[in-house]
Formats: C-alpha cells, sequence, structure tokens
C-alpha cells in the first residue's frame, strides 16, 4: 500500500490560486503514476490531473485544463497540483493517488485506500 498526505487547501475567492501537496510513501512504485482526483458535496470522486514520475508528463480532465498545474519532485516523492484562475466548481474535497490507466481509456486509482484529503473551497 501507500500512505497519502495532502495538505495546501483552504478558501479562495473565485480566480484565486492554490498549490496543493501530496507526501506519498510506501509502493510509490507500484504505479508509474500519480494523480490528483476531487469529490464535491454529492458527487463521485472524479479525476483531475496524472503525472508520470518518470519524464513528468501531465494529464488534465478538460475542465481544469490551461489552469491547473500538476507537477512532481521525486527525491521527495510529492507531488503537487498548482491550480490557478479558481472557479466556484472546483469547490471540492482534494485526494492524490497513485493512478493507472491512459489518456484514451481513462484514468483511476490503483489503491482503494485514500488519504484524509485537503479541502478546496472557492467562493463566488
Amino acid at each position: 500500500q501507500v500512505q497519502l498526505v495532502e495538505s495546501g487547501g483552504g478558501l479562495v475567492q473565485a480566480g484565486g490560486s492554490l498549490r496543493l501537496s501530496c507526501a506519498a510513501s510506501g509502493r510509490t512504485f507500484s504505479s508509474a503514476f500519480m494523480g490528483w482526483f476531487r469529490q464535491a458535496p454529492g458527487k463521485e470522486r472524479e479525476f483531475v490531473a496524472a503525472i508520470s514520475w518518470i519524464g513528468g508528463i501531465p494529464y488534465y480532465v478538460d475542465s481544469v485544463k490551461g489552469r491547473f498545474t500538476i507537477s512532481r519532485d521525486n527525491a521527495k516523492n510529492t507531488v503537487y497540483l498548482q491550480m490557478n484562475s479558481l472557479k466556484p466548481q472546483d469547490t471540492a474535497v482534494y485526494y492524490c493517488n497513485a493512478v493507472k490507466g491512459s489518456s484514451t481509456s481513462g484514468w483511476s486509482s490503483l489503491f482503494d485506500s485514500w488519504g484524509q484529503g485537503t479541502q478546496v473551497t472557492v467562493s463566488s
């Protein structure tokens, strides 16, 4: 398994920015990718972004392209999500996890266990 600790969430106004961090430990080598997911109230958890540990190739859901940037620090086993131009519809609890899949087949979490997540609230 992998242990995941998310941080960096908060309350911001629309148009603002936040940077989320995910410190991963354990079997992070089990997947070539790490990713971010989010779950809004009353909705299912959805994929947001993924990045390969090697090469740092990013993938995004269409709704965040051009606004969010995923990055990683391999030495620290940490993945980041820079979120700019935030919108009220970005409000959710954000989680990270090892990821499986592809840009054509879609992305899902590799592990069933999740961290505590970090709350992002965007006011209008």
